[in-house]
This record gives structure tokens, C-alpha cells and sequence, in this order.
């Protein structure tokens, strides 16, 4: 059963950056496109993010380009978010999801706050 573990979130000032990880486990990691998405309070989960198994096909929202990027380590079995000149609009829990096929798996989630 594939497992995903997020970690990174925290507390932040605006105009600040966090690097959030997501651990995977239960599967082959470099078969699956890796995403992040978000909910903020009182919305519904959002996509952010997307790549592909090798790397080289990235996918962005509108509201995150040029201010996150996101990337994997297939030797790590992890995806990460690097996200800079964050914005209180950017307050929300961040999840990791996993897709091969049919399947989608998601993490738990990490808190980000962000300060004005």
C-alpha cells in the first residue's frame, strides 16, 4: 500500500520560502506522477503542482508560477515543493498525492501558514 508523508510546513512571514518533502513508500516511486495540492480554510483542495516520473515534465497553477517549483529525488523516494515569496494567500494545508492509472494516493497533509 503506498504511503506518503509530508513534512516541511510551518509558520511563516510573507515575502519568506519554506521547502516542503513528501516521503513515499509502498510502491515504485519513479512509476508515479507526483503533485501537490492545497486547501485553504473554507475552500476546496486545489492543484499547485505536478511532475512526471523523470522530471522533466512540470505543471504549474497560475497563482504559484515563477514562486514554487517542484521537483524529485527518484533515489529518495520523495517529492519536494520549494516555495518562495510566499504570500498570506498562501495559507493552507498542503497535501502530496501519487498517481499511476487509476490509483491516487494522498498524504496527510502539512500546515503553511503565511504572515502578512
Amino acid at each position: 500500500q503506498v504511503q506518503l508523508v509530508e513534512s516541511g510546513g510551518g509558520l511563516v512571514q510573507a515575502g519568506g520560502s519554506l521547502r516542503l518533502s513528501c516521503a513515499f513508500s509502498g510502491g515504485t516511486f519513479s512509476s508515479y506522477r507526483m503533485g501537490w495540492s492545497r486547501q485553504a480554510p473554507g475552500k476546496e483542495r486545489a492543484f499547485v503542482a505536478t511532475i512526471n516520473w523523470s522530471g522533466d515534465r512540470l505543471y504549474y497553477d497560475d497563482s504559484v508560477k515563477g514562486r514554487f517549483t517542484i521537483s524529485r529525488d527518484n533515489a529518495k523516494n520523495t517529492v519536494y515543493l520549494r516555495m518562495n515569496s510566499l504570500k498570506p494567500e498562501d495559507t493552507a494545508v498542503y497535501y502530496c498525492n501519487a498517481q499511476r492509472g487509476g490509483n491516487n494516493y494522498w498524504g496527510q497533509g502539512t500546515q503553511v501558514t503565511v504572515s502578512s
